[in-house]
């Protein structure tokens, strides 16, 4: 199963690009992103970018996957 994530643009070059989450990167692809810039959140899926998020769903989306992160982390103790 892939799941899609919010990241935070850091590197942009022509349709490539670095995105970023609690300092763990990732390269992607801009192809489906018009005018992507830096600091844009984006969803991540399978290796693209394939959504543009305004900034406060990005962090509230980030918070909910590090409270169920947090929560798996329990259970496998």
């Amino acid at each position: 199963m892939c799941l899609a994530v919010p990241l935070k643009l850091i590197e942009i070059e022509g349709n490539d690009g670095v995105a970023e989450r609690d300092g763990i990167t990732r390269s992607v692809r801009l192809d489906f992103i018009k005018e992507p810039r830096l600091g844009d959140y984006v969803i991540v899926h399978a290796g693209f970018a394939i959504e543009r998020l305004n900034e406060a769903q990005a962090l509230a989306d980030i918070e909910a996957a590090k409270e169920i992160e947090d929560e798996l982390r329990k259970l496998c103790v």
